[in-house]
């Protein structure tokens, strides 16, 4: 998470931009810090499905995981 966060904050705050970084860097951090949130949730996902099973329907969790896509 911790990549993430610095990630955003570099693009929130414009840095790399009012640095004058190309475009291909920009997009490239945008993609990087996507892909570090998609690991994350499926981190989280994976260590509480044991507890999510009982206690969410079977309905309830394919929405989950499809939110994730």
């Amino acid at each position: 998470m911790s990549r993430v966060c610095a990630g955003v904050r570099g693009l929130r705050r414009g840095i790399m931009v009012e640095a004058g970084r190309d475009c291909k860097d920009v997009v490239t951090q945008l993609a990087a810090v996507s892909r570090a949130l998609d690991r994350a949730g499926f981190t989280i996902v994976a260590s509480g499905l044991r507890e999510c099973m009982m206690r969410e329907t079977e309905e309830e969790l394919e929405k989950l995981f499809l939110a994730l896509a």
